[in-house]
């Protein structure tokens, strides 16, 4: 790609440095790997400054070979004190056989210290298998998705290109991390922000983290409307840690006040009682589909209590989510 001219463009001014920590795992494939970590060194680029410190860990201090014949150098070894703010494991191959001791024990210390812990394509298989994926919903690729749920039948598996449950990051791979990277951009820098980072790899028709294209999300939600469409892709993103109608407006280039009338007008309930909808509509799906808890659904989409999470769903289903269990 020609670089030559690129002209820093408006991030936010205000954000901090973020470091992300990418392990990427021997055998690991090229494309989810660029797709991880290029959209991050593209808004440096278009930033001016670097807005994403990006560390590359190894086992040791020897070249991390891939599937194919790239490697990537290691800047920093497994269990090195540096301060992160994500850490991303990246493997492929057959990762159900994964049984570094010392990586499992260290993804668990920086889950304890509560670093936000990623996997992309089999990594999500890595972090289940050091017992981190727990309440949690995830995703993995689709090749491996049959032998983790056969393996570990009590995850709440989903076959969707990314997923963000809090603290959790979990992305299929190939070319899914560029989706999801627009995700965590747009959080960070605003949609704008994410939007040119997005175009800067001419990845112009960005998708959603539970379908595969953005069709699927102007069908889902019943209209075309870009600040519409921008404020629920950013709800369905953060079903566990819901975001502030501020956010949301935010995200939709509007006031809380216009978004909120946009809302009304097209979709004919408010911002945020569409918000509280979504996220019961996804604990339906775990109530029918997956082996999690009340509490842990609770938590997965959202709500403080299972009692309050109980409450809410009572109101809009008609009957209490203990009667699916």
């Amino acid at each position: 790609m020609d670089e030559i001219g690129a002209k820093p463009t408006k991030a936010a001014p205000e954000a901090a440095m973020r470091r992300i920590g990418v392990l990427p795992v021997a055998g690991f494939a090229m494309m989810s790997y660029a797709s991880l970590v290029e959209p991050m060194r593209a808004a440096n680029l278009l930033a001016g400054r670097t807005l994403y410190d990006m560390v590359n860990f190894g086992t040791s201090a020897a070249p991390v070979p891939s599937s194919g014949a790239a490697v990537v150098m290691p800047q920093a070894v497994v269990g090195d004190a540096l301060k992160l703010d994500y850490l991303f494991v990246v493997a492929g191959g057959d990762p159900t056989g994964y049984a570094d001791r010392a990586v499992m024990n260290w993804l668990a210390r920086l889950g304890r210290e509560g670093v936000p812990l990623g996997g992309v394509s089999g990594g999500p298989i890595i972090l289940a298998r050091a017992g981190l994926m727990a309440g949690r919903r995830m995703t993995v690729h689709w090749e491996h998705a049959a032998a983790l749920a056969e393996i570990s039948p009590h995850l709440a598996i989903e076959r969707t290109l990314y997923v963000i449950d809090r603290d959790r990051v979990t992305c299929a791979g190939g070319t899914a991390p560029i989706d999801l990277m627009h995700a965590l951009i747009t959080q960070h820098h605003g949609a704008d922000f994410a939007r040119q980072v997005s175009d800067w790899f001419m990845h112009t028709d960005v998708r959603p983290s539970i379908g595969p294209q953005r069709a699927g999300l102007v069908e889902r939600v019943g209209t075309t409307a870009p600040a519409i469409l921008d404020a629920v892709a950013a709800m369905e993103a953060n079903v566990g840690e819901p975001l502030t109608l501020a956010r949301l407006a935010g995200f939709a280039s509007l006031s809380p006040r216009q978004l909120n009338r946009l809302f009304t007008d097209k979709l004919g309930r408010s911002t945020m009682r569409y918000y509280r909808e979504l996220r019961l509509d996804k604990a339906q799906s775990l109530l029918r589909n997956s082996p999690l808890s009340l509490t842990e659904i609770a938590l997965a989409t959202g709500f403080a209590s299972s009692s309050h999470f109980s409450r809410a769903y009572s109101e809009r289903y008609g009957r209490p989510p203990s009667s699916y269990r």
